[in-house]
């Protein structure tokens, strides 16, 4: 075909070329400013997620303008130069950054709150607790047993150590990892703090509940909580299982 708005025309390569660039850029300038803003909360975490998800989407608008403008080129002999290619490989990434979250997130219980202890969950006194912890699930009922099939393997640990002792541990690593540590008591065994998660550092309250056993020893049990979503993507499970494990080999 020769008319004007054939595709295989030489004209529509370079302009499917810019077009590629152009969004990339525009996609990638998106994403990392909602990102920024987030972080310094400038703008809601969710409102800052939303703007990298759309600037996602621009990006995989960019690949398949990219690979028309390839397909296009190889019919008319204008193949893409250097940067319609670092432009496409760019909005790749991205567009299969963003794709790949919800295949990240299956087999991932729709639950946010995370413990040791399922009867009897660790306690915060600080830091207060959401208003809508059971977004999600609705009911404590529904929440045990999403966390009971998911995170079975979620358990308190036992330490040969003195209450006090283990708690100043416990505030060791807290701090070590960068936690905001918002209450410490060693007396009590009690632990309250706040964990940074990703660039756009979303907020996960922690706190830690550690008691003495009838045989001298220390009973350690955490709870950690998103402060904001349903689903936390395994997070503060593997928070939790990370942390314990080295409270234990401290």
């Amino acid at each position: 075909m020769t008319g004007t708005g054939s595709l295989s025309q030489p004209v529509w390569a370079p302009r499917l070329a810019r077009w590629t660039r152009g969004l990339t850029l525009t996609g990638v300038v998106l994403g990392a400013a909602a990102l920024v803003l987030a972080r310094y909360d400038l703008v809601p975490k969710l409102a800052g997620f939303g703007g990298f998800v759309v600037g996602g989407l621009v990006a995989l608008l960019a690949v398949l303008l990219g690979l028309s403008a390839a397909l296009v080129g190889w019919r008319t002999a204008a193949p893409p130069g250097g940067k319609t290619w670092l432009a496409l490989l760019v909005a790749l990434g991205y567009a299969g950054f963003i794709v790949s979250r919800p295949i990240a997130a299956e087999g991932v219980p729709p639950i946010h709150d995370v413990t040791t202890d399922l009867a009897n969950p660790p306690a915060f006194e600080k830091l207060p607790l959401r208003a809508d912890n059971l977004a999600g699930v609705e009911t404590v009922e529904n929440w045990r047993k999403l966390h009971s099939a998911a995170y079975g393997q979620i358990q308190p640990i036992t330490i040969a150590k003195p209450v006090a002792e283990v708690t100043a541990q416990a505030v060791k690593l807290a701090e070590e990892r960068g936690w905001t540590v918002a209450a410490q008591d060693p007396a009590r065994g009690h632990v309250e703090a706040t964990a940074a998660v990703s660039f756009i550092r979303f907020y996960d309250d922690v706190v830690l509940r550690i008691t003495p056993t009838p045989d001298g020893q220390s009973r350690v049990d955490m709870r950690s909580v998103s402060r904001i979503g349903v689903s936390d993507f395994g997070v503060n499970a593997k928070r939790i299982e990370e942390f314990l494990a080295a409270l234990q080999a401290a």
